[in-house]
């Protein structure tokens, strides 16, 4: 008989005092963050969830604990133990107080990227929360702490930053501002590790390697990268225990991460979604696809600033991480969002390669189109749905949705022709004969 998932069963040690509190308790932080905090078993974690009230149940079921399924040549499973309490985002007095404990010294967010939008009075957003928070920390004189994001937003500390000064400048209290901008640093990240949506499949192999029962398992691949450039003024856990490493700056590494790895991510997902496919797997495995990804790269890589010998080996990792075959990355998952996801990813390498005077690359044309034909399909998941569906279906779409991108584009008039004739040609294939 399997016994349920708890400290006594996995013979770990009881919750570490918090010290640091997150949002956006989901699959890539347990797999992520968690994962190197675990390393420093005296920084316990608070985690906190918008989506989902089920899953901090099942983690306090478990005391906190879950399993972190790797998925490679061979299946390991391990016992995560650094969430010390999970709560759903109801919870906003807990929230208030978790984030205000002169004990907290970090503060992680793993949110997408269209969670980042400026806090408004009513709103509940990502970034009004925080607010929230750092206000409540402020008035009950907290002392300083580090904000952490974690996500595919290029520069991500600078523009949290950005955002939480915007919302904060409306308070009537002009001292809350100064003490945020003396008191709160935040840090710019580059975070990597492939984590699928985990399946029943997932649940029964996790169980089986472990001998417990878990009702919130974590499936990821065996590669992982974190790198940090900051200040930490309340000292934060030592992740470097499981590889992270704090450098002067990430911003050739986000741009190889951003364009290289999920630049292509989304041109498969489109590309993928177009012909019937449903997995990463599958799609790199589809001649033509391989071939525009490798195309994409071509096109890319000389504008991230990382040596070519270094991009060399980081291209043969990816391909090998995209064909594993025990790492089910859905489609559908990695095409959402889009209207957040190419402005990163696409657009900064076609504005590059347009201010050369070169043009449309045949890989940026077909990323473009794909996202087209999708917002025009059944199944569309957008933070902007409502307006750009309508674009997509309505006169001159390409000139409209392109627009809603960046004006720019809907005066690029070679790059709106190329894109029209490319999603003419998807429509096409997928009309029923």
């Amino acid at each position: 008989m399997t016994r349920r998932l708890d400290r006594a069963a996995a013979r770990v040690p009881p919750p570490a005092p918090v010290r640091v509190v997150h949002l956006g308790l989901g699959g890539f932080h347990r797999s992520h963050q968690a994962w190197y905090t675990m390393a420093d078993p005296e920084w316990g974690i608070a985690a906190y969830t918008f989506r989902s009230a089920a899953l901090p149940r099942a983690l306090t079921e478990q005391d906190g604990l879950y399993t972190l399924l790797v998925r490679g040549e061979r299946d390991t499973a391990q016992i995560v133990s650094s969430i010390s309490r999970a709560h759903p985002g109801a919870d906003r007095d807990q929230w208030l107080a978790d984030v205000a404990n002169p004990e907290v010294a970090v503060l992680t967010l793993t949110v997408t990227e269209s969670a980042y939008q400026p806090g408004r009075p009513g709103e509940d957003s990502a970034v009004a929360r925080l607010v929230a928070g750092l206000r409540y920390r402020w008035r009950t004189g907290g002392p300083p702490l580090a904000v952490v994001p974690c996500d595919n937003v290029p520069e991500n500390g600078a523009v949290l930053r950005r955002l939480v000064n915007t919302t904060a400048s409306d308070d009537p209290d002009s001292a809350f501002p100064a003490w945020l901008a003396g008191a709160v640093s935040f840090v710019d990240t580059v975070v990597d590790r492939i984590t699928p949506a985990s399946t029943d499949t997932d649940r029964a192999t996790a169980s089986a390697l472990t001998g417990r029962e878990d009702a919130a398992p974590v499936v990821a691949e065996p590669f992982t990268e974190w790198l940090l450039a900051g200040d930490f003024p309340a000292g934060r856990p030592e992740w470097e225990r499981g590889g992270a490493a704090v450098v002067d700056d990430v911003r050739a590494y986000q741009q190889r991460k951003l364009w290289l790895l999920n630049g292509a991510h989304t041109l498969l997902a489109y590309g993928g979604l177009a012909r019937g496919l449903g997995t990463i797997a599958e799609a790199v495995a589809d001649p033509e696809l391989s071939a525009l990804m490798e195309t994409w790269w071509d096109v890319a890589a000389p504008h991230t600033g990382v040596a070519a010998e270094q991009l060399t080996e980081y291209r043969q990792r990816l391909r090998a991480r995209f064909a594993a075959a025990g790492i089910r990355h859905q489609l559908r998952q990695i095409a959402a969002d889009g209207s957040a996801k190419i402005p990163a990813r696409i657009l900064p390498v076609l504005r590059r390669e347009r201010s050369f005077g070169r043009p449309p690359a045949h890989s940026v044309v077909a990323v473009l189109a794909g996202w087209l034909e999708y917002l025009r399909g059944p199944e569309v998941r957008d933070a902007r749905a409502a307006e750009l569906i309508p674009l997509a279906t309505g006169p001159d779409a390409a000139a409209a949705v392109l627009g809603a991108l960046d004006r720019e584009l809907a005066q690029d008039t070679g790059l709106l022709r190329l894109v029209r004739e490319a999603a003419d040609d998807l429509s096409r294939r997928n009309a029923p004969r």
